[in-house]
């Protein structure tokens, strides 16, 4: 297990290094000068060269990553342009936000999809089937910010049940988090439908109907135990990748989370703060893939050799 935890750390560094080059390489190409952005449209050109050094800008790009790194292997994240203070704390006064719809979203979709799934394999091949699984196919195609602005549209506006949108309150949080339930809880459903099927034809199931084992009982013990395991796979994954930051749906309902910061680092050209969330966000999914890797490990040794 220490050589299969020891292989996987050091290929979460690399990982890392690999987004933190390439996010650095995308931000130095957005059109745009930072200096001019932050001095404005009517400064001298003295005083735009005077903040271009010193942000550092006019220094090389592969000097400017390399410092970078430097700063990043001591945890410093730089500072942010835009606000002037620590990148790092930006990010962390707007991750309690993002926690808050990561996790209610992830429950939702859960809430929703396995009932769905399970629905459709236990009743494969019938009207039932169909009925639950064409609904699925919809919400696999619909884009976030299009069933946002339809549960807002309906319930925030003709019938103002909820707020149109902010952050704050649990009436707040219903709406985002049943946009992104909306949009995950098909693949779920899709998913565990799938599994299902492949676990109802194993012999073993057959043999437990033959020694007078009810099919309830059967579904409960042995199909759904097994069958689970890949959706709280891609259950964890989604979580870490969620906590980086939901852009569209926050965008939308004005929810204050990573993923705002994110959109208006771009907007404003502040590159500490967008390499700050991407790589944030890039931790946050390698690290639950990490603990997902060792929780199958632990149960099939054959993982930590493969």
């Amino acid at each position: 297990m220490s050589g299969f935890l020891v292989r996987r750390l050091l290929l979460m560094v690399l990982i890392l290094f690999g987004v933190s080059l390439i996010t650095f390489s995308l931000a130095y190409l957005i059109p745009g000068d930072p200096a001019r952005e932050m001095a404005g449209p009517r400064a001298s050109l003295a005083v735009v060269q005077q903040i271009r050094h010193d942000l550092g800008l006019d220094e090389p790009v592969p000097m400017q990553y390399l410092q970078y790194l430097g700063r990043l292997a001591h945890g410093d994240l730089g500072t942010s342009w835009m606000f002037t203070r620590p990148v790092g704390q930006a990010i962390l006064e707007r991750l309690p936000a993002t926690l808050q719809l990561a996790v209610a979203a992830t429950i939702l979709e859960l809430l929703i999809g396995i009932p769905v799934g399970l629905g459709a394999a236990l009743y494969h091949g019938r009207w039932q089937d169909r009925a639950l699984m064409i609904p699925t196919l919809l919400g696999v195609c619909a884009p976030s910010f299009w069933v946002g602005l339809l549960l807002l549209y309906s319930l925030a506006f003709q019938l103002p049940i909820f707020p149109l949108g902010g952050y704050g309150t649990p009436a707040h949080l219903v709406l985002p988090a049943l946009t992104v339930a909306l949009i995950g809880a098909p693949w779920y459903a899709r998913m565990l439908r799938s599994s299902m099927l492949d676990v109802l034809g194993m012999d073993y199931l057959r043999t437990a109907r033959a020694k007078g084992l009810r099919r309830p009982t059967v579904i409960r013990r042995h199909v759904l135990r097994n069958a689970l395991a890949p959706i709280m796979t891609m259950a964890g994954m989604d979580f870490g990748r969620r906590l980086g930051g939901l852009l569209v749906v926050e965008t939308v309902f004005g929810w204050p989370g990573v993923g705002t910061l994110l959109l208006t680092a771009i907007n404003e050209l502040d590159v500490p703060v967008i390499m700050g969330t991407v790589l944030v966000a890039a931790a946050f999914t390698i690290s639950v893939n990490l603990i997902v890797d060792l929780l199958y490990a632990t149960l099939d040794p054959r993982v930590r050799y493969a």
